[in-house]
């Protein structure tokens, strides 16, 4: 759970370990590499190289401000992440929304978080990933309530099948989580084709690690493996599998963000999503892209996770 704000910077650095001009592999998350590490900037001088650690002093410093009773801050943690693995950006992960305080949380806890991510989407020049559970109703996401407040304009779409159906959004991306854990027989492929709440942008699934995953510390390139198998052999997606997935999400996110560069100067990413560890660790083509502003707001109350491969 996300319980004060984690301000997390991306810093693209090539790497070194070479022999005779020939990148020498690492492999497993757990392996040390000289070409990845972490830094606090409560702990000046100090570089982790293991992950697990820099997830552990999340925790840590956070339960230094907050307790250890559910209570939020608005003091951010600041890290640097360091990698050849990732693009320069910035992410600001900030705390879920919560209905009913719990622990030593205040009473107006709702309007709080609400305020506080508020501030960070309703800049026009913010891409919003709008995520909800596959298996749970669309209508009741919150990501895509809080984006259309904002993000209310879209374009009519002529070509469907349905002539007034309205796209809405012009920086909104929906996410759909959790499509491993929905019935048999149910799929998410109207809600992919725009016939139940329409975005310009469009819907792109994914599967994540579970918290079981999380806790026996699966490794990235084995969830990403096994969620490339699990749109590539399900009759449902298996036709329209390069269009799911975290590297199609990855790249899309690319696309539009190249997209807007090309008008405007300024691209800053606002992200109201559950989790998004794997774009941490992609080597597609992101590098390419500029040094870009990203807010990340994690609508399950669940925290970011660090990992990287």
């Amino acid at each position: 759970m996300t319980r004060r704000p984690l301000v997390l910077q991306l810093v693209h650095r090539p790497a070194s370990n070479t022999a005779n001009g020939v990148k020498v592999e690492t492999k497993g998350d757990n392996i040390t590499n000289p070409d990845e590490w972490g830094e606090f900037l409560h702990l000046p001088n100090q570089k982790f190289f293991d992950f697990s650690k820099i997830r552990d002093e999340i925790v840590r410093e956070t339960d230094a401000k907050t307790g250890k009773n559910a209570g939020i801050s608005p003091v951010p943690i600041n890290l640097r992440i360091f990698s050849p693995n990732v693009l320069t950006l910035t992410l600001v992960d900030l705390p879920g929304l919560t209905k009913v305080p719990v622990g030593d949380q205040p009473k107006d806890i709702e309007k709080q978080i609400r305020d506080m991510i508020l501030k960070y989407i309703t800049k026009p020049n913010a891409i919003i990933l709008a995520v909800t559970a596959a298996n749970t109703d669309l209508a009741n996401s919150d990501g895509l309530k809080l984006a259309r407040e904002v993000d209310p304009e879209g374009n009519s779409a002529p070509n469907l099948s349905v002539s007034n159906r309205v796209f809405t959004g012009n920086r909104t991306i929906g996410v759909l989580t959790k499509i491993d854990l929905m019935d048999q027989g149910t799929d998410v492929v109207d809600i992919l084709a725009g016939r139940v709440i329409p975005l310009r942008l469009g819907y792109v699934p994914v599967v994540n690690r579970g918290q079981r995953d999380i806790d026996s510390r699966k490794a990235i390139k084995e969830a990403l493996a096994h969620e490339r198998e699990f749109f590539q052999n399900h009759p449902s997606y298996r036709s329209k599998a390069q269009y799911c997935g975290t590297p199609f999400l990855a790249r899309k996110l690319n696309m539009v963000a190249s997209t807007l560069l090309d008008s405007s100067h300024t691209v800053r990413f606002l992200c109201i999503i559950s989790e998004i560890p794997y774009l941490i660790s992609r080597r597609a083509s992101l590098r390419r892209l500029p040094s870009i502003r990203l807010s990340l707001h994690n609508s399950e109350t669940r925290c970011l996770e660090t990992a990287a491969t």
